[in-house]
Order: C-alpha cells, then structure tokens, then sequence
C-alpha cells in the first residue's frame, strides 16, 4: 500500500473495523517514513464468469445501462435504475463469492425489474431467457402475474 502523501511503499495498520454492513474492511494506516496517517477501504471485487469463460470485473454501471435499454419509454426513473442496480450488486455480494456466473447477474436482475416495470421485465426477460415463440412470451407472462398476485 503506496502512503498516499509521500508514496513510500510501506505502511502500518494501526486500526481493523468492518464497514458496510461486513462487505468492506476500513483499515487506519500509518506510514513509517513521513508518519502521515490515512484511511483504506477493502472490499472483495467482484467478478463476472461469462459464458465464454471470459472474466471480467462486476460493474454496476453495466447492469444499468442493460436495464435502461429494456427501459426505454417507460415511466423508470435514473433514481430507480441507481437503485436497482444497488439491489442487485448487493443481493450479489450477499452470495459470499467472488466468482459469480453471468446467469447469476441475469438472475439477480430479473427479482428486481420485475417489481419495478412489468414490461421492461419482459423486454430483458425476452433477451436474456432467448424466448424464440410468442407462447415463451405467454407463459412468462402467466409466470409474472402468479407472482405479482402471491406478492400481495
């Protein structure tokens, strides 16, 4: 860890506490050369395993901006897609692992968008589940209003 005032490539932990709710370690540091002290956030980065098998780092703003296309003329504010896309990074990191399956991502996705906008769910949906005839439209549709119906 450079100091980030002299850029001496050591420091010293003085103080340990978890932060946000045990997703994230705040460290106090102390550098041994200019004797500054400074705070550190540790948090376990995500990442996403595509089908591929390429990884890549988890990005909030990816989900949004996924979320904003299956949005597009819908009455979804920027507030809900920030807030989304919170849920879901969350409910992730919840999970414990590091390594999570593209599916996983898509999964943690639809729980939210459901409540949110019905057919923005089914725009997604339609994309992600790769419906191929109007009767995979249907069933999703059955499939939707047994749980908004069970949610009430």
């Amino acid at each position: 860890m450079y100091c980030p005032y002299c850029r001496h490539t050591d420091s010293r932990v003085l103080d340990s506490r978890v932060a946000e709710d045990g997703a994230a370690i705040r460290r106090r540091r102390q550098c041994p050369s200019c004797e500054r002290r400074f705070t550190t956030l540790e948090q376990m980065q995500l990442v996403v395993v595509k089908r591929s098998g390429v990884v890549e780092p988890f990005s909030r703003d990816k989900v949004v901006n996924g979320v904003r296309k299956a949005c597009k003329g819908r009455p979804v504010s920027e507030a809900d897609l920030a807030r989304l896309g919170q849920q879901v990074e969350e409910s992730l990191r919840a999970g414990g692992q590091a390594e999570i399956p593209a599916d996983e991502v898509v999964l943690a996705i639809l729980g939210p968008l459901s409540t949110l906008d019905a057919v923005a769910y089914l725009r997604f949906a339609s994309v992600y589940k790769q419906y191929s005839s109007v009767e995979d439209f249907e069933a999703e549709i059955r499939n939707l209003r047994n749980q908004l119906l069970s949610a009430r």
